[in-house]
């Protein structure tokens, strides 16, 4: 694992990666789909690296220098909806928690002055709901002029930074 510096913590099906093999990317899910899981979209798959939850990822801290957090958005989808199965679902009952624990895992196995980008769509949860989750300001953002409200946000794991609202 000495090579692989780049953690996906929710790489689905690594839609927004140029190259979805990078050498130096670890890319783990919660979920595992094989190519035709989905009758409109055959050649889509979820084929993580390693199955893992984001709330309790086991890797040591400081493990990467960059990581990814595209978590999923919505909480209210049915079980057999298509955008559960290309995206994943929030549990909606615990899903403050749980991005509040996915955030915190993915600070923790950051390295120090790494950087971490999330990105959020807001179809079902503001941004600004989530990010007052995560007790921690992003050096700065970036929304899609899309119909579909999708951010970016990028943040640095810096030691003296102190946390918003302790």
């Amino acid at each position: 694992m000495k090579d692989k510096f780049i953690l996906d913590a929710c790489c689905g099906g690594r839609w927004f990666w140029f190259n979805k093999n990078h050498p130096n990317t670890l890319y783990i899910d919660n979920r595992k789909c094989e190519k035709g899981h989905d009758n409109y979209r055959k050649n889509h798959s979820v084929e993580p690296d390693m199955i893992e939850d984001f709330r309790n990822m086991p890797f040591d801290n400081q493990s990467f220098k960059l990581v990814v957090f595209d978590p999923p958005h919505m909480k209210t989808l049915g079980e057999n909806s298509k955008f559960k199965r290309y995206y994943g679902k929030l549990n909606k009952d615990t899903w403050k928690e749980d991005l509040f624990k996915g955030f915190n895992e993915c600070i923790r196995v950051l390295e120090n002055y790494g950087v971490l980008i999330f990105k959020w769509n807001e179809c079902e949860i503001k941004k600004k709901e989530v990010l007052e989750l995560f007790n921690r300001e992003p050096l700065f953002g970036h929304p899609t002029n899309s119909k579909n409200n999708t951010h970016w946000f990028c943040f640095m794991k810096i030691p003296s930074q102190k946390q918003l609202n302790p």
